[in-house]
């Protein structure tokens, strides 16, 4: 087994440079850290183009298991030494492996099957948009709009917050999502924007081929995009707090959405 161990090896420059968005976009690449990303990824049938094992990984008995290995021992794996691996790794307690994966090819196309589209409209916390992303996935629903104003969707830290759910959620990155939203509008569906002003709660709308727009964590959603929804809604707050987290109120919107779809299957609604 070659082990390497200069931080000038040409592969490990390559991947070092997956840390740069502009690098991402140009490679059509991105980096998942870790045992049980990587195992979903396999799962998942992801294209992995590269696997990194750090050497002290290997040595450390139970760190990894045999079966594992055997899995990983397909794909194309390379070996590096725990200081090679501390340039490649984003994580401050790593687990010695991370793999390069291709970005899904054929990402841009709005699905119109589903009952609600989810877009997001300059969502700059990475946390928050892993979150979104995870949760999309929770609920049975298979794709997400961000505006090009949004953090960027395989960045490590939204990678691994999204726990396997970037793996099965298309993302399809809009350039000019108020052209998007139209778009979608010919496609009868409603724009339902979130908004402290909104005139409807979410309690009142209905869930039935809608595109539900979350706005900026600070700003909330963009005038622009507020001027070509159809309607501005809110939820209701009973305490003194006036806003919540974007990954919340999302989440919030979404179980709303999974309530109905139980209520009427079971006749309840």
């Amino acid at each position: 087994m070659q082990v390497i161990t200069s931080k000038d090896n040409e592969v490990i420059k390559e991947i070092r440079k997956l840390k740069d968005k502009k690098y991402r976009d140009l490679s059509n690449e991105y980096i998942v850290e870790g045992m049980k990303l990587i195992k979903e990824a396999i799962e998942e049938e992801a294209h992995i183009k590269q696997i990194v094992v750090c050497e002290d990984c290997l040595k450390e008995e139970g760190c990894v298991e045999q079966k594992f290995l055997y899995q990983i021992a397909k794909y194309d794996c390379i070996y590096v030494s725990s200081k090679v691996f501390g340039l490649l790794t984003d994580v401050v307690n790593p687990q010695g492996m991370l793999a390069v994966i291709e970005k899904k090819s054929g990402e841009d196309e709005i699905k119109y099957t589903e009952d609600i589209i989810v877009v997001l409209d300059g969502i700059q916390d990475p946390g928050n948009l892993g979150t979104i992303l995870r949760t999309i996935d929770s609920v049975g629903l298979t794709q997400i709009v961000l505006s090009k104003t949004s953090v960027d969707a395989y960045n490590p830290k939204v990678v691994r917050s999204t726990m396997g759910a970037i793996f099965r959620v298309k993302i399809i990155e809009s350039e000019n999502l108020v052209e998007t939203l139209k778009n979608m509008k010919k496609h009868k569906f409603k724009v339902v924007a979130t908004s402290l002003a909104g005139t409807e709660n979410i309690y009142e709308m209905d869930y039935n081929k809608k595109v539900i727009v979350i706005g900026n964590e600070s700003k909330g959603v963009s005038k622009d995009i507020l001027e070509v929804s159809d309607t501005k809604v809110k939820i209701p707050m009973l305490g003194k707090t006036e806003s919540l987290n974007a990954g919340i109120a999302t989440g919030v919107m979404l179980y709303e959405y999974v309530r109905r779809k139980i209520c009427k299957k079971d006749g309840g609604f």
